[in-house]
């Protein structure tokens, strides 16, 4: 992949130069990005516009161990998908852990909500899909995400990113079938760097694109 230097922009522009390393999969049956918010978005609108693809959210919310929260039990994600991790026996109790999904849960119905309204979820099931976030460094909400995607069977299941570190990349081609990182400098510390301007995405940004791609998808239809 080509190296992110100057870095973009923004978030448009490094959706537009993923759109480009992206085209094979224009007019893919049953095409749909999926974008994770919120900093997902923006990139997912520009990827959508140019695959003249629908986009919708798929919406994450990671699983804390009860009392050290950053690490990751599991996920929960849209559509009522739950994927937990390997652990051994007794190392969370039944009760603790329905605590947390309830909690988790609660929060990902807020933001379905908050961004979505009264649409429902995107079936799944036999398409094309295209996951979409502004860049990945763990790759561990990514990771979350295909999984879930996974479980609904879709017919192909892409990763993609403007920007990664090198190593995550690869290591995602073990969810999914295609992995693409328009650029994986090294070193490189963190998503952040590797743009000019990188403001924390909204929720209202995250609601304006999402509506706004939704009326361009209905003006084509």
């Amino acid at each position: 992949m080509t190296e992110a230097y100057p870095p973009y922009a923004n978030r448009q522009e490094g959706g537009r130069v993923l759109a480009e390393h992206l085209g094979h999969h224009r007019g893919a049956p049953g095409l749909l990005v999926l974008a994770l918010p919120r900093g997902g978005v923006a990139v997912g609108f520009e990827v959508a516009a140019r695959l003249q693809a629908p986009l919708d959210v798929f919406i994450v919310r990671k699983l804390g161990f009860p009392g050290r929260e950053e690490f990751a039990v599991g996920a929960i994600a849209s559509g009522g998908v739950q994927v937990l991790n390997a652990m051994p026996a007794g190392l969370v109790s039944p009760a603790d852990l329905a605590a947390v999904v309830a909690r988790e849960e609660a929060e990902l119905r807020r933001r379905e909500e908050l961004y979505r309204g009264e649409r429902p979820p995107q079936a799944l099931g036999g398409r094309h899909v295209i996951v979409v976030d502004d860049g990945f460094a763990t790759g561990a909400t990514m990771r979350a995400a295909l999984r879930a995607v996974r479980q609904q069977q879709p017919a192909r299941l892409v990763a993609a990113a403007p920007v990664g570190a090198r190593d995550t990349c690869a290591a995602l081609r073990d969810e999914a079938d295609e992995v693409v990182c328009a650029a994986t400098p090294e070193p490189f510390r963190a998503v952040g760097l590797w743009y000019r301007d990188f403001p924390q995405a909204s929720d209202e940004e995250v609601h304006r694109l999402l509506a706004q791609a939704q009326n361009q998808t209905e003006f084509k239809t």
